[in-house]
């Protein structure tokens, strides 16, 4: 008797298979986001020991008085357990880098990790949304380094999450994930949604900052 092959199109054999498939786009996407929002936070920290070494020293991110990283170092919000807040972001930033490389090289994570991981995630997410709303009504200033490392969480929470909910990873329940995979393809739409309200924000709040990036 003839063994019986199990083809690629199988589809007892595809769903085994497919959870062994490495996340690379996620993987590379993590790597991405997660470098950029730390040179961002890095460039604060640079700048920020640059100007305790020499008071006279001029910021290269105090652009005119609305854009500058200086009037929001001033700010307790900059501080606000008690040393500069970037420090979070060069410590915690390293977390998604290390996530993505994990990944890349083939790491498959139990379930308890990506709760945990998604939750720092969303931790940094809630912390930049606070950032910005202080930022623009409270302290009245916009630092470009902040608003760099607010450009790459943003993103980063909404892809990871609908990554989780589709592939199981966080709770094993067919309807999440298939309505995850229909939302998944536009995931851009939600963060494009989410960048625009925050820029709408500010130009509302600060309706001179097109004239000031002009002149």
């Amino acid at each position: 008797m003839t063994a019986v092959e199990t083809s690629p199109a199988d589809p007892a054999a595809s769903t085994e298979s497919a959870p062994a498939r490495r996340p690379i786009g996620l993987a590379i996407f993590l790597i991405l986001t997660g470098a950029i929002g730390w040179w961002g936070a890095m460039e604060l920290i640079t700048e920020r020991v640059r100007l305790l070494l020499d008071p006279e020293y001029t910021l290269n991110c105090d652009i005119n008085p609305l854009i500058s990283c200086g009037n929001v170092m001033e700010s307790w919000q900059a501080s606000l357990l008690g040393f500069p807040n970037p420090l979070l972001g060069v410590a915690g930033l390293v977390a998604p880098i290390a996530v993505g490389v994990a990944l890349l090289a083939g790491a498959r994570f139990d379930r308890w990790f990506w709760w945990a991981f998604l939750t720092g995630v969303f931790g940094a997410y809630l912390f930049v949304h606070w950032l910005f709303e202080q930022a623009v009504y409270a302290i009245g200033a916009l630092c470009p380094w902040c608003m760099l490392v607010w450009l790459m969480v943003i993103p980063m929470f909404w892809v990871l999450l609908l990554w989780c909910l589709k592939s199981g990873v966080l709770i094993n329940s067919p309807r999440v994930q298939r309505v995850a995979s229909a939302v998944w393809p536009f995931t851009w739409v939600i963060v494009l949604a989410n960048l625009v309200a925050i820029a709408t924000a500010i130009l509302v709040q600060f309706p001179t900052l097109i004239s000031l990036l002009l002149g």
